[in-house]
């Protein structure tokens, strides 16, 4: 066989591209995308489950809610009841390939999940063109937030809130790691991973584990190629900590295994070295990955309710003072290393 491929090079890069992670791309942009009370329809005509958490009375602002990898748009369930309590009219779409998306378990590749944010964005501005509007992001969500904000197209937004955003990027990784992902990608794209046996803890709430275990809209085997495309978000993220402007707020919780410390840190110390009066930080130290649905997940969502009233970098928490801290801690054995 290696002889064969020798001499045909052509039946080499059939070999080779058949191997390939593959992206699963939108179609044409020919659809005008539309709203209804449980459907966002994108421009290429993808049929994207949509949520909707309304206040019972004035809506004074509007959130945007993005789900993280393997999750969909339940996720924003407990903080959508909350915030729309509290006069937050709350909408959370499960992303291509996730949830009952189209193309469940496919990766569609950056710009399409960018650019399904910016037509939603487009939509919701058009139905409350008067209250302010702000993006919440989790984990993956946060990633895809992250990139969206610094392309040029990107509609103007009130601002961002990134919960544990997913930045473990490839030059934060050791050399094994990608190595062994770039491997299987090309060699195997299409095998299937869970995370039985990694030991990691996304939550002190055991009982809400336990319910996403039960829960088929969970994705619990992953393709490699998905992880793939995963990890190509993450560079984006990663990269664009000096471009993310506006007013932002990110949360991050001292606990978290999913998302590594170092990467987060590094992002983090590049993204405050300007216009830090935009831009706050809050560190948890009970604080699990899945910070919005934690035990203790009332206090990032007061936090998060305080920021959008007041655009105030002081939380009522006081999680932005222990990020200084930590920040600065950080900072100093960095110079010191």
């Amino acid at each position: 066989m290696t002889t064969l491929l020798k001499k045909s090079p052509l039946l080499l890069f059939c070999v080779l591209t058949a191997c390939m992670p593959m992206i699963h791309q939108p179609g044409l942009k020919n659809n005008t995308p539309y709203l209804t009370d449980n459907l966002y329809s994108t421009e290429d005509g993808a049929s994207l489950p949509l949520r909707q958490w309304l206040p019972k009375t004035r809506t004074k602002a509007v959130l945007i809610a993005l789900h993280g990898f393997n999750d969909y748009s339940n996720f924003f369930d407990s903080p959508g009841a909350y915030f729309s309590g509290q006069g937050i009219a709350c909408f959370a779409y499960d992303q291509r390939g996730f949830g009952a998306a189209p193309k469940r378990g496919s990766w569609a590749g950056i710009q399409a999940y960018t650019d399904d944010l910016r037509g939603l964005i487009r939509l919701i501005k058009q139905r409350y063109p008067r209250q302010p509007l702000y993006l919440l992001g989790e984990s993956m969500g946060g990633a895809v937030i992250i990139t969206a904000m610094g392309q040029v197209s990107m509609p103007e937004v009130d601002g961002a809130i990134l919960v544990a955003p997913a930045l473990w990027a490839r030059q934060t990784m050791p050399w094994y790691q990608t190595s062994l992902l770039w491997t299987l990608a090309h060699t195997f794209p299409w095998l299937t991973l869970t995370g039985d046996g990694v030991g990691v803890r996304a939550s002190d709430n055991i009982k809400m584990l336990r319910a996403l275990g039960r829960d088929p809209m969970v994705i619990k085997k992953t393709r490699v190629e998905t992880i793939y495309g995963l990890t190509n978000l993450m560079d984006a993220a990663f990269n664009s900590a000096n471009q993310l402007g506006g007013n932002t707020l990110i949360l991050y919780g001292e606990k978290d295994e999913i998302i590594p410390k170092k990467p987060t840190y590094d992002f983090l110390q590049r993204f405050l070295s300007s216009e830090k009066e935009r831009k706050t930080v809050a560190f948890y130290q009970q604080g699990y990955h899945m910070l919005l649905r934690d035990l203790h997940a009332r206090i990032p969502w007061e936090d998060i309710l305080a920021w959008i009233n007041l655009d105030s970098n002081k939380l009522p928490s006081g999680a932005d003072r222990r990020a200084r801290e930590v920040l600065k801690a950080v900072k100093v054995l960095s110079k010191s290393g």
